[in-house]
């Protein structure tokens, strides 16, 4: 029997003869083979390879063995090294982010610094087909726009650079199976197997129970991912195309004609009633992101309400200091002016019970402690909701409450010792022995 030649399904249609590529790898399976096998190709390929390793600084003496792996790995094949490390567990802290969060940030910004600083053209990462079907399944659960199940592209442009992923095509058995035959080891990390976390809940519990429905679910959710891709392209360029020719500068003026007010985005709604509510969502999405709003669900199919049907003198806040308002014949996107200074802050006694921003709020503790303050919220505060392991922005979670206008602007939190311990109409995870109860009043007290 002829031996079996240890080989990886790769795209090699993204890569070009003399780019300077870093592999990121990590000393797991998936990005030790991305580097075997594009150290077996580099010469075909034409390219200058390299390895760039992060210490996220979390896995203590475990993630510097990591680190001495990939360095060793990176010598026996004569390749340059690139290493950063990083406290992310500090750094996710000061962000407010959960830890893949501030890993995955902090791990591309040192590539494109890298990129930046002309060491490297591009860096590959190994994402595989099953990494796209876990993200796929993932946006679906959270809910996502159609743009989002496109999943992992193959590849990202960067100011600096590109990211490339060339495995999105390959099994993760398919990974293991290659590094067998040839005898490669590599680092396997044990949170991949804590199943707190979403990502592996679907890995290890979803997507083998979906697996059961369909042994071939990996493969379907990837080919969709590829459709959904190609399909939010073209309305990419479509909607660049169109949005352009809706929008009217400035302010209509007396005569006619338009002053050239920068600050505000209009539109015909005569010109935007005619369109197929699949473009009128993404026109109206685009023309609000000009304004720096990113528009939920919500507030999209609000807005598309106000153009089509809305009366004249309509509003809707859509965030983000930003007002649409319903002319006659205009749709407008305006900075929103400043209201009324907002509520003052209410003391709130531990253990005790105050009245504040039209709720009773109660305190309850074993010992006197100290005091809290009712306030309104502010951009950056952020939350811990039960059963969440991260913090969340505030200013989400009151979107996702379908909280919006004046009542968004005092929306009452309580902070005690600098944290945000209780948001009205919120389940937020304890202070160990605190509990803060809020119950509206009736209009008549």
């Amino acid at each position: 029997m002829a031996p079996k030649v240890a080989t990886l399904t790769l795209d090699r249609s993204l890569f070009s003869a003399g780019m300077r590529l870093a592999v990121g790898v990590s000393g797991g399976a998936d990005s030790t083979a991305l580097l075997r096998i594009l150290a077996a190709e580099a010469a075909k390929l034409g390219l200058a390879l390299s390895v760039a390793h992060m210490n996220h600084g979390i896995r203590g003496a475990e993630a510097d063995t990591d680190a001495r792996f990939v360095k060793e790995l990176a010598a026996s094949l004569h390749l340059g090294f690139h290493t950063a490390s990083i406290n992310v567990p500090q750094e996710a802290a000061l962000a407010g982010e959960g830890l893949e969060e501030a890993a995955r940030r902090l791990r591309y910004q040192w590539f494109e610094r890298l990129m930046a600083a002309g060491a490297v053209d591009a860096v590959a990462t190994a994402h595989t087909l099953d990494d796209q079907a876990e993200t796929l399944l993932a946006k679906l659960l959270r809910g996502a726009w159609t743009e989002g199940l496109g999943g992992i592209h193959p590849v990202v442009e960067l100011q600096a650079g590109r990211i490339l992923r060339p495995l999105l095509g390959t099994r993760r058995a398919e990974i293991e199976q290659y590094l067998s035959l040839l005898g490669q080891s590599w680092r396997e990390d044990a949170s991949n197997l804590d199943t707190a976390y979403t990502r592996n809940r679907i890995r290890h519990e979803l997507l083998p129970l979906l697996t059961t429905y369909n042994p071939r679910i990996s493969e379907h959710l990837a080919g969709m991912a590829l459709l959904a891709r190609d399909e939010e392209a073209w309305w990419q360029a479509e909607v660049e195309r169109r949005l352009p020719q809706l929008l009217l500068e400035g302010s209509p003026v007396r005569g006619g004609g338009r002053s050239g007010n920068g600050d505000r985005i209009a539109m015909d709604v005569t010109r935007l009633h005619p369109l197929p509510l699949a473009l009128l969502r993404r026109i109206l999405r685009a023309a609000a992101g000009r304004k720096g709003v990113e528009l939920d669900l919500f507030h999209t199919e609000a807005l598309c309400e106000l153009a089509v049907r809305g009366r004249a003198g309509s509003k809707l806040d859509l965030g983000c200091g930003v007002l649409a308002e319903r002319t006659a014949r205009e749709l407008r996107l305006v900075s929103a002016v400043p209201t009324a200074a907002p509520q003052a802050a209410v003391t709130l006694p531990i253990p005790g019970r105050v009245v504040a921003f039209g709720s009773e709020w109660l305190a309850e503790s074993d010992s006197a402690q100290p005091a809290a303050q009712i306030r309104p919220w502010r951009a950056g505060d952020r939350v811990t909701l039960r059963y969440s392991r991260g913090p969340r922005k505030v200013k989400e979670v009151l979107e996702r409450m379908k909280v919006s206008g004046s009542d968004r602007a005092d929306w009452p939190v309580v902070e005690w010792q600098g944290k945000i311990v209780a948001l009205e109409g919120c389940e937020l995870e304890q202070e160990p022995g605190l509990r803060i109860l809020c119950s509206p009043l009736s209009p008549k007290e």
